[in-house]
């Protein structure tokens, strides 16, 4: 097992689990939904997308598969980001196409830093761009982006997040705003690299509380529609994403305003089975 991290677990674990979801329901999970229906083999891209996230979930668990593994995941969710999702953002920036770019880049990223860790000889050589240190300072930066939108999304619907949060927690308003503020900081915190490795775990501890207090009591009750089932599952994902991400800060100090150069290089003395 070439196992980097409790959070490479948790995410490979969920993308096998939504692979399987995919499988059993015979169509896009939620986060590959809103694909257009007029593109061609939609069926058999629905089959596909759920064997990808299936073997490369197992893949990257695995030290004789992981490097192809990981490389595999990262091209293949960075291809439905920038196919599916970024030419939206062009035509119309409502929260429902932003909110999916997002989902899908934090996502990415998270596979990123996997593949930056997990890469081989053969990827250092001929994509060294994109893996070590790079690939590191890339993905981060993508999180960072990423997670920026997802504070202003709790400023544009105040009353609908508030109306999510648990009835025994007080100030419900008053906690979205805050909530979207801390996502926003943690955005920036990671984009320019002050207090990042806190900023990168408050903001997948943000998202594991929103999943434990407002989705599994609900899960719970049984009283999900199929709109809070999908929050429910995007939600988990994001967590188990963002939870790779804040991993790949845990060489470097908690507070640290700039990364240094030996902390620059804390992916070669650590790399895995490379050594």
């Amino acid at each position: 097992m070439r196992i980097a991290s409790v959070g490479h677990v948790v995410f490979a674990a969920t993308m096998i689990a939504l692979g399987t979801l995919g499988l059993s329901k015979g169509h896009f999970t939620m986060v590959w939904q809103a694909v257009p229906k007029g593109v061609p083999a939609r069926e058999v891209l629905v089959d596909l997308c759920a064997f990808i996230s299936i073997a490369s979930g197992a893949g990257v668990l695995s030290r004789r598969t992981a490097t192809v593994a990981a490389r595999a995941l990262f091209a293949y969710l960075l291809f439905w980001l920038l196919i599916f999702r970024v030419p939206g953002l062009f035509h119309a920036l409502t929260v429902d196409v932003y909110w999916s770019a997002c989902r899908d880049a934090v996502m990415v990223a998270a596979a990123w830093v996997l593949y930056a860790w997990l890469a081989n000889d053969w990827d250092r050589q001929r994509l060294g761009f994109a893996v070590g240190d790079s690939g590191l300072r890339m993905a981060r930066v993508l999180y960072g982006m990423a997670i920026i939108p997802f504070g202003l999304a709790h400023f544009q619907y105040v009353q609908r997040t508030a109306a999510l949060i648990p009835r025994w927690l007080p100030a419900h308003v008053a906690l979205t705003y805050f909530t979207g503020g801390c996502f926003i900081v943690a955005g920036l915190a990671v984009l320019i690299g002050v207090c990042a490795r806190l900023a990168a775990a408050l903001s997948a501890l943000e998202m594991g509380l929103f999943l434990l207090l407002v989705w599994i009591p609900a899960v719970a009750a049984g009283s999900l529609n199929a709109f809070q089932w999908s929050e429910t599952v995007t939600t988990w994902v994001l967590t188990a994403a963002a939870w790779v991400v804040a991993d790949s800060y845990r060489h470097i100090p908690w507070l640290a305003v700039a990364r240094s150069d030996r902390t620059m290089d804390y992916t070669r003395s650590t790399s895995l089975g490379h050594s």
